[in-house]
């Protein structure tokens, strides 16, 4: 753990204020669930929740899957990181933060098809090799947990059964998410 040299008092009803540096290096929303941690001497630690980490191993079988089938990588993503990918760019891909355009296009809880003059984006924030071709939406209970999406495989568009698979599995991941 880092110190940031930052301190704040608890108020009456119990309730801190994460400063809004943290809260923008962090990536914190209005609204973002955090976890709450203890430690054995005496740390309360707060990290970002994701529902979707606890889908990471079914995530990474369908990805795998969708992979094999289509030879398109595949990636699911929560609200902020890519939480299972499958194809080529796994490497570089696995628990980085997606890019601002993904988070965007994401909020607006659209999907996106090869066809859209929308999709071409980059998957993460820091590079642009893998590029998004099309994404679904993943809705849990009326929340968005995330997406799944197909990335760029040279000049090869998915066809419609292709991106049908992605839509299925980011119904099936947010059912189970509310399951």
């Amino acid at each position: 753990m880092k110190a940031t040299g930052i301190v704040r008092r608890i108020d009456d009803l119990g309730r801190v204020v994460i400063p809004k540096e943290i809260r923008r290096t962090m990536r914190i929303r209005e609204g973002d669930p955090l976890e709450i941690f203890t430690g054995k001497e005496g740390e309360v630690v707060f990290k970002k929740y994701s529902p979707m980490e606890s889908l990471a191993d079914h995530a990474a079988e369908y990805v795998a899957a969708v992979h094999t089938v289509t030879g398109f990588s595949c990636a699911v993503c929560d609200r902020d990181r890519v939480v299972a990918f499958a194809g080529a760019g796994k490497r570089e891909a696995l628990e980085r933060e997606i890019s601002a355009r993904c988070e965007e296009l994401m909020s607006a809880r659209r999907a996106i098809g090869a066809e859209s003059e929308a999709s071409g984006f980059p998957l993460l924030r820091d590079q642009d090799q893998l590029r998004v071709l099309s994404f679904y939406p993943i809705i849990a209970g009326g929340d968005l947990a995330g997406m799944i999406s197909l990335i760029q495989n040279g000049e090869k568009r998915p066809s419609p059964a292709e991106e049908r698979m992605i839509q299925v599995g980011a119904q099936f991941l947010g059912k189970q998410l509310e399951g």
